[in-house]
């Protein structure tokens, strides 16, 4: 493992856009009682988004289900810190390819979780992360094609609490490891296509800012991933800009086309300016 400062080579993503969302959100949750009182429906869910979508998207259309993007989460959460969501993408339904994907938590505190961008060569048809999801709320990914078409899917799922859960990890543990990085490979006769696939393993508390130290109950201040590159022989692959709904520990599963046989190399930036980075042969089997 490596630790060391330097400057990603992914263009930054439409932070105003993400960061007008999460005030918004953040005033939301702290000034309504509402929003700790009772859990939401898929009607309140969904007049969150109304009101959010222009902040992120402006007046674009928004296509719904066209098939070009689906998303997967369980309809109730086990653990609402840890909750497994999927994003599939349609490549014979958006034959210009798909540039980015944001994904959204309707009634989280930011409810842009995430904004991924792929790389225009990459071939990602599939990708798995895990969430916090703070109330009854819509899962939402919203994929832009190359042309700029925004394609939507949704999904609704019972959970509460997650971004106020106590850190599954003892703080100090959290500290200690920050940053260590996994990489699993799964060839493509493993995965039954062409494609290869990988599943990215990061430790860092990702701390929302919402939960509490045990024993001083003083919250904790928010410290998360923040940014992620993950290219092959500096092709990228796929980045993402994330913010507190993103679990501790952030995962990342995914498909690409191999592109011969450059290394994965893989960066990544947390909000204290902690800088991160690995590589690893694509030939290696796994852990």
């Amino acid at each position: 493992m490596q630790d060391h400062a330097y400057r990603s080579r992914q263009p930054a993503l439409p932070l105003a856009a993400i960061f007008a969302a999460i005030i918004l959100a953040v005033g939301t949750f702290l000034g309504s009682s509402g929003a700790a009182d009772a859990q939401q429906t898929t009607a309140s869910s969904d007049s969150i988004w109304q009101d959010l979508k222009g902040d992120v998207f402006g007046d674009r259309a928004i296509l719904i289900d066209t098939g070009v993007v689906r998303i997967e989460a369980p309809k109730r959460a086990q653990d609402a810190a840890i909750v497994p969501v999927d994003i599939y993408i349609d490549p014979d339904k958006a034959p210009d390819g798909i540039k980015s994907v944001t994904l959204i938590i309707d009634v989280n505190p930011a409810p842009v979780a995430a904004a991924f961008q792929i790389g225009k060569d990459a071939g990602v048809t599939h990708l798995s992360t895990r969430v916090r999801v703070n109330d009854y709320s819509y899962l939402r990914a919203i994929a832009e094609t190359q042309g700029g078409e925004l394609h939507m899917a949704q999904t609704f799922v019972k959970a509460s609490g997650g971004c106020s859960a106590p850190a599954v990890k003892n703080q100090d543990e959290a500290r200690a490891t920050m940053g260590q990085m996994k990489l699993r490979q799964f060839p493509p006769q493993e995965t039954m296509t062409k494609a290869q696939e990988l599943q990215l393993m990061i430790r860092h508390p990702n701390n929302s800012g919402l939960q509490r130290n045990p024993l001083t109950q003083y919250f904790i201040p928010a410290h998360f991933v923040q940014k992620l590159s993950i290219s092959q022989a500096d092709q990228p692959i796929l980045s993402m800009e994330g913010g507190i709904s993103i679990s501790e520990d952030p995962n990342f599963r995914f498909d690409f086309k191999a592109h011969g046989n450059g290394e994965i190399q893989v960066e990544a930036i947390d909000t204290d300016g902690k800088v991160f980075r690995d590589q690893w042969p694509l030939e290696a089997t796994g852990l």
